[in-house]
């Protein structure tokens, strides 16, 4: 599998220390990465629904609970169903906790950033965050 052939797909908010640190962890491993700005971009209920299928999780699991606390505190009730999650993340597409990366190896929520390294054909040796930790994945 060349490079080219390996597609990333970073959904990816630039306002988030962690989703520019997955972003940095891709470039470094060689990878351009297609980065979709969902906060600009929105979602579509079928779109959220194939992409935690793939990454196995719930829309409960990937509701960004710091969002939801404002935007849609019901969300946060044990009772809350994943239609009305799934439905407040179309209308609110903040409410998806970030960064989501889908490759060839399949797709997951980076957090936290290192995650990243599970889902690339191979490893940068090291990695600096923009705290200034030293990252140093370990070989697959």
């Amino acid at each position: 599998m060349t490079m080219t052939d390996f597609l990333i797909t970073l959904f990816h908010n630039s306002a988030c220390g962690t989703s520019r640190n997955v972003l940095g962890m891709i470039r470094s491993a060689g990878h351009e990465p297609e980065v979709v700005e969902y906060a600009a971009a929105g979602w579509t209920e079928d779109q959220l629904r194939a992409l935690f299928a793939e990454a196995g999780l719930t829309p409960r699991e990937a509701l960004r609970g710091k969002e939801a606390a404002v935007a849609a505190p019901e969300l946060l009730e044990p009772d809350a169903a994943d239609e009305d999650i799934l439905a407040a993340m179309v209308r609110h597409p903040l409410l998806v906790e970030r960064p989501l990366v889908r490759t060839p190896k399949g797709a997951a929520l980076c957090r936290p950033s290192e995650r990243v390294f599970d889902l690339l054909d191979h490893r940068p040796e090291q990695f600096v965050k923009e705290d200034g930790e030293v990252v140093r994945p370990v070989r697959a």
